[in-house]
């Protein structure tokens, strides 16, 4: 049987495995984290998910890990980290009522949808503690805007395709702003720097200000 991910050597200590799609990179990548877990992952310093790939780096043998891997059969959903993450927010911001005519809602019901899903951080990315957080089911993705913003506000929770993203500081960026958090994303001085990592789990909590 054909695996379904394409492996890729990236140096000589690292392997790069792609997948398909996004929810079968989870269900690795939730598998290799019980694995590293428990002391059964081939030996490994780092694993690192991004979209639709996991990089193992770096890898004492990566041929080994490599026959390991093709030997997997990840159960969707399983996880081994429990780790809940309640963000406030205030859903006040500029793009709210363009969410809710895409979702063919009111502006509340879109609130209240979003805050009654638990999401999940898929990876890190586009800056240092931006968590893209899966979640949105495919009949409420919505696209990023047709004209990026040149200043977005750190702490903006923000929509694009099946993620729900919150900036971590001011930058450019071009999704669709429901709302703002006050909950710091990028501490460089704290040892984890990144308020949020892969596999935690998200519920977003309405507040007013």
């Amino acid at each position: 049987m054909t695996a379904p991910f394409i492996l890729r050597a990236a140096g000589p200590t690292a392997l790069l495995v792609e997948f398909e799609n996004a929810q079968r990179m989870r269900n690795y990548y939730r598998e290799a984290e019980r694995r590293q877990a428990d002391g059964s992952l081939a030996a490994t310093i780092e694993i690192v998910p991004a979209a639709t790939t996991i990089l193992f780096d770096v890898v004492a043998d990566p041929a080994a890990l490599a026959r390991e891997l093709r030997g997997w059969h990840p159960v969707a959903g399983a996880t081994t980290r429990s780790r809940l993450v309640d963000v406030p927010a205030s859903y006040d911001g500029p793009d709210l009522p363009v969410v809710a005519e895409l979702w063919g809602v009111s502006t509340d019901e879109v609130v209240r949808v979003h805050t009654g899903l638990e999401h999940e951080v898929a990876f890190i990315g586009f800056a240092p503690g931006f968590a893209y957080i899966a979640g949105l089911p495919e009949r409420l993705r919505v696209p990023r805007r047709a004209t990026p913003r040149t200043a977005v506000p750190a702490g903006s929770v923000a929509l694009a395709d099946e993620f729900t993203g919150i900036y971590p500081r001011d930058t450019p960026g071009g999704w669709q702003l429901i709302g703002r958090t006050e909950i710091p994303l990028w501490d460089p001085g704290d040892p984890a720097a990144g308020y949020l990592a892969p596999g935690d789990r998200v519920r977003f909590r309405a507040v007013h200000r």
